[in-house]
């Protein structure tokens, strides 16, 4: 606590994320016809008067004439309000409590809600100045007091004026009266608060802008609830990732830019310097050279199934957790295999584009039944089994075949080896990952094992069909129907060109790598991969990390928490407790996993901690990063 500071702060939308009136306005309007028209009246006058476009008590007047509130109406306002106090504010109690002889209210608001609202958080009513309303003898809401300064304009400055605080004062307020305190020569800095709102004619006038009280303490270096304002982690998300990744992320506080396609190496080395976080899909190659200019770079979702485009031995050198969404799109994919199936074995790719053409081929030829017939699943992970159990259920044969020894689900029938399935199946489908193994493993030599008449579907990886060997056998006819939806290079945006030597051939559908891009697919990655991410960020969990030891670490609680990540060498936990222990801090709970290139230590401790104890972890020999969590 500084003696010397005296912190000023707004109510409605600073304290609260609320307008008081405009809730009021809720309650004592419920029952009228034109609600809905008054409450937008209301809206608009307060935004008039906050940014200083007609008279503050002229605003005042003709809101509460459109009230027309009675003295009942307060108590569940004031019910409301309590669960609308500003996020930051509720999490940031100890500062409220600890300096509550130095922070004052000084509101255009009432005092008859602003007090029992404030109060919760320790501060005194004697450091709350605001307006009081007056009523009738039948306790209608029919004024205020005029004589009030703060019913005025100016009165926020006339206020603090005859309050007379010495030392620094900060004036923290989302309005242009809260900028006026400053602009009177009241206020060492005006702090525009954005938590909740953002006002251009306010922001332009602010010494800061404040997106929650976490920024305003760390400035002061009083941040006591979180370790660094997240508003301070930049966020980066390429190429069109749904909406509900971005709002989940802003929503926590992060500051979030977007693009909308993916970025060639140079352009992304450069964007990427002072990214924390970065969202990418398919297309999006994040490189060796990208992640050394990436210094401040701690995680990365990719919002798809696949990571093969992330250099994932780099990323896990570098202290960088990278989650993706394994299962979210599965359904997505098998259902686009088993229509494109049927499409093909009925050959209607071919005939539905002659009836566009005008011309009518009613005809059996090369047009048969799916059941019965024999399809073999190339890779059996979360999509290849989801496939197989689809599949018999609609009367297919099943047989498959993994690297990985996998079991069998339903009456599906396991393969020794490729070529084994291969020669057995009259319908082959491709469901492996993207690792540089897998490169071109269905080329000349595994066509030539296939039957004739073979349906042939890649779904997964562009670079693990040759395309000129699969051009040949469809030419020929052995390969009687293809669907392809990934190639080896496929176009950055959606105004690019697609170029391909399948384009125009027989029986084939080819799809610009959708097999995911189903809007429920589409949701789930989008409020799954933001979901591990900050958890990462806000607990230090990796669960479902695809480069991180994955560790589910409980709520933190009455604690502070170390993360510290490191080369897998021998004695570094032991280091790490020595100097805790040499700091005489106790340790509440410790978690330690290991890859076959970092370790990853979660230490929670029960008491405060000096700089030179963060100092003396950061320089243990083999640390590749480390974090502070409260």
């Amino acid at each position: 606590m500084d003696n010397n500071r005296s912190y000023v702060i707004d109510f409605d939308s600073t304290f609260t994320q609320v307008e008081a009136l405009d809730v009021l306005g809720e309650i004592s309007l419920a029952n009228e016809k034109d609600k809905k028209e008054k409450l937008t009246k209301l809206e608009d006058l307060t935004n008039q008067g906050m940014e200083g476009n007609i008279s503050f008590r002229e605003s005042l007047k003709q809101r509460l004439d459109i009230l027309n509130a009675e003295k009942k109406h307060l108590d569940p306002l004031i019910e409301i309000l309590k669960g609308k106090i500003s996020p930051s504010f509720v999490r940031n109690e100890e500062f409220f409590k600890e300096n509550r002889d130095n922070i004052y209210i000084i509101s255009n608001g009432f005092k008859e809600f602003i007090v029992p609202i404030v109060q919760e958080l320790g501060i005194r009513e004697e450091n709350v100045f605001a307006n009081t309303f007056r009523f009738d003898k039948q306790d209608k809401i029919v004024g205020f007091d005029t004589s009030n300064v703060l019913s005025s304009n100016g009165g926020k400055v006339a206020t603090l004026k005859t309050l007379d605080l010495k030392g620094d004062v900060y004036m923290i307020g989302d309005g242009y009266t809260d900028y006026e305190v400053k602009a009177a020569g009241l206020a060492n800095k005006f702090y525009a608060f954005t938590e909740n709102i953002e006002r251009d004619s306010v922001l332009k006038k602010a010494d800061h802008i404040t997106p929650s009280m976490d920024e305003f303490l760390y400035l002061f270096k009083m941040n006591k609830a979180i370790s660094y304002p997240k508003n301070r982690i930049k966020v980066l998300l390429l190429e069109n990732v749904h909406p509900d990744a971005l709002g989940l992320m802003k929503s926590e506080g992060y500051n979030v830019s977007t693009y909308s396609g993916a970025m060639d190496e140079e352009e992304l080395a450069e964007r990427i310097k002072d990214v924390s976080v970065l969202g990418i899909r398919s297309k999006t190659q994040l490189t060796k050279k990208v992640l050394d200019n990436a210094p401040r770079l701690i995680s990365v979702g990719a919002f798809c199934i696949g990571t093969n485009q992330i250099d994932l031995d780099t990323c896990t050198e570098k202290g960088i957790a990278v989650f993706n969404a394994p299962f979210s799109n599965t359904r997505s994919v098998v259902e686009l295999v088993i229509g494109e199936i049927i499409l093909l074995t009925r050959n209607l790719p071919d005939k539905i584009i002659k009836m566009h053409q005008g011309e009518w081929d009613k005809s059996a030829k090369n047009s048969k039944e799916i059941r019965g017939k024999k399809i073999g699943i190339v890779g059996y992970g979360n999509i290849g089994s989801q496939l197989s159990v689809v599949a018999e259920a609609i009367g297919f044969d099943v047989y498959y075949y993994d690297l990985a020894e996998k079991l069998a689900l339903g009456n599906a029938t396991k393969c020794s080896s490729l070529a084994e399935l291969l020669s057995k199946v009259d319908i082959v489908t491709l469901h492996v990952d993207g690792r540089k193994e897998n490169k071109k493993i269905i080329g000349e030599k595994e066509f030539d094992l296939m039957k004739e008449g073979v349906i042939f579907l890649n779904l997964s990886r562009g670079h693990v069909v040759d395309i000129d060997a699969l051009v040949k056998n469809i030419n020929s006819g052995k390969v009687i129907g293809a669907g392809i939806d990934v190639f080896p290079e496929e176009p950055k945006t959606n105004s690019d060109s697609f170029e391909s030597p399948l384009r125009n051939l027989p029986n084939v559908i080819l799809t610009p790598h959708i097999g995911g891009s189903t809007e429920e697919a589409q949701v789930n990655i989008g409020n799954f991969v933001p979901g591990k991410v900050m958890e990462y960020i806000n607990t230090g969990s990796t669960t479902n990390s695809v480069n991180f030891p994955n560790l589910q670490l409980p709520i933190l609680e009455n604690a502070h928490r170390l993360i510290h990540i490191h080369h897998n060498k021998p004695g570094i936990i032991a280091k790490i407790n020595n100097i805790l222990a040499a700091h005489d801090i106790n340790i509440v709970g410790q978690h330690l996993k290991t890859n076959e290139i970092i370790g990853y230590v979660i230490t929670d401790i029960d008491k405060a901690y000096g700089p030179e104890v963060i100092k003396e972890l950061k320089e243990i020999e083999h640390t590749i990063r480390f974090r502070v969590l409260y």
